[in-house]
């Protein structure tokens, strides 16, 4: 006798969030990332749809990193010295499809560079590297208003993800998003009922919901990654049942986790196993964008990853 398998099949769906503008949607993109868009979890292909694959990108900073460990520094021999250098790396050497450009330079611990400096690079950087860009500023709010709004009238039309926007601080990059046609990530501390609330903040303001990404922080394998594992799987059956606004994609800063535990800086083939590990795992938590910093850990998770999706 046969059996027959039971199949879940749900009401509602993800929003697809579009990234980056080609010459043709006003922009200078070499191409365009969807992300979201699934209506069923992760790699369950026999309960719903999955139309867009996960993203994995690579991160760079506009200056020197300081925190990162030299295991981590190594694998970028100079490039450090050139941030350009660095994002052409990624992108031809590395194959990173997206790439995280966080604007450090500007913070008082970093340097406190003029925003106006890091504008220009990020200027530059648009002419020199043409793929879709997430940009993030250096974690100080003040600083952040105002560079972020002048990152923004930058890089207008190239359809951006910008980010963070928190429940205390999300009016001004809002207001930028709206202006210059970007994408918004919305930050909540691995707490469901305050990510609907961002999100609710953010669309109140005008936003399209199908423009907000949420990132509802994690953590690092053996670090506190199975209670993000389980937010995130509320979020996407809340939204899976009809929750329009818990209905956004994730994305994860995955590199920025893990190179910050012990067992990553003391040893760095560990540490790529460690980012390969969360990186897996938050797949299949749902996660449609991994930000990633080692180079082999986000090539052998992109080769994971087109593994998965071959129904």
């Amino acid at each position: 006798m046969a059996i027959e398998i039971a199949y879940e099949k749900y009401s509602g769906s993800v929003y697809t969030v579009e990234l980056g503008a080609t010459a043709e949607s006003g922009g200078t993109r070499s191409n365009i990332i969807k992300v979201g868009g699934q209506s069923a979890f992760p790699f369950m292909f026999e309960e719903g749809d999955t139309p867009n694959p996960p993203v994995v990108g690579l991160e760079i900073l506009d200056c020197p990193p300081q925190d990162w460990p030299d295991g981590l520094k190594d694998e970028f021999g100079d490039s450090f010295n050139d941030p350009i250098k660095w994002a052409k790396r990624c992108v031809s050497e590395f194959g990173s499809k997206i790439l995280c450009v966080r604007l450090m330079s500007v913070h008082p611990d970093w340097g406190a560079r003029p925003v106006n400096d890091a504008v220009a690079f990020l200027k530059s950087l648009l002419k020199e590297v043409n793929v879709p860009l997430i940009i993030t500023g250096c974690g100080d709010a003040e600083k952040d208003n105002d560079l972020l709004a002048k990152a923004s009238q930058v890089a207008k039309n190239e359809r951006c993800l910008f980010g963070v926007a928190t429940q205390n601080s999300y009016k001004t990059l809002t207001a930028s998003c709206l202006a210059d046609g970007h994408s918004i990530i919305a930050e909540s501390p691995v707490d469901v009922n305050i990510a609907k609330q961002v999100n609710i903040l953010i669309s109140d303001m005008g936003l399209d919901p199908k423009r907000i990404v949420m990132h509802p922080t994690t953590a690092s394998l053996g670090y506190g990654l199975e209670y993000v594992y389980s937010i995130m799987e509320r979020a996407r059956l809340a939204a899976f049942s009809g929750d329009r606004m818990l209905a956004m994609p994730f994305i994860l800063f995955i590199g920025e986790e893990v190179w910050r535990v012990k067992e990553a800086k003391e040893s760095p083939s560990l540490g790529v196993k460690w980012e390969i590990a969360t990186a897996t795992t938050m797949l299949h938590s749902g996660a449609d964008i991994l930000v990633m910093r080692h180079p082999k850990a986000a090539t052998e998770v992109a080769k994971f990853l087109s593994t998965l999706m071959k129904k």
